[in-house]
């Protein structure tokens, strides 16, 4: 079957980029840097690479025969992955709720964008940031604000202990330390 008969889905952009789906009926709420990263790599995108991808598709289609022409179909292919990317990032940016979290500097209650010194019941010491669905790195410490550890912490005070439910049973976590940026 010829590649002109089978549709490319765009619904499932989410997924294709390894972030997580938003809830349904829930903001996607995202610190100031995460924004500016996304609308970073879009402008990128945008102004930079498609641009020069499009030119060598161009120069490589001017060669002649398409169907022999690697630079025209890995253009093609790269193109296709950019304009996937774009309308990932277009959809993320507009539904974007931007969130300093700087307005609850000093404060010890846990909310989005604190940095959270916890003891689980192991006696190990763990810092995470609570960030966006897209801005989340758990090898950098980042979690999503949807993730179970994220919610387990959320609305709780330097000093207290949650309970975390995980399939591996049920962990009690302390809060040493919740500070939030200047």
């Amino acid at each position: 079957m010829s590649k002109a008969f089978i549709k490319e889905s765009d619904s499932d952009d989410d997924e294709e980029f390894g972030a997580p789906a938003i809830p349904a009926g829930v903001k996607n709420y995202m610190t100031p840097e995460g924004h500016q990263r996304m609308k970073e790599e879009f402008l990128h995108l945008m102004d930079v690479e498609r641009p020069e991808v499009v030119n060598i598709v161009h120069w490589a289609a001017s060669n002649g025969d398409r169907s022999e022409n690697g630079d025209y179909i890995y253009g093609k292919r790269r193109l296709r992955e950019i304009d996937r990317r774009i309308r990932f990032l277009t959809k993320r940016l507009d539904i974007a709720e931007v969130f300093d979290s700087s307005v609850h500097h000093g404060s010890d209650q846990v909310f989005f964008g604190a940095t959270v010194t916890y003891e689980n019941q192991h006696g190990d010491e763990v810092t995470v940031r609570i960030v966006g669905v897209d801005e989340f790195d758990p090898l950098q410490g980042k979690i999503s604000w949807i993730s179970p550890v994220a919610r387990a912490l959320i609305k709780a005070r330097a000093g207290d202990t949650v309970t975390l439910r995980t399939p591996g049973g049920v962990d009690e976590l302390t809060i040493l330390e919740v500070d939030y940026p200047a």
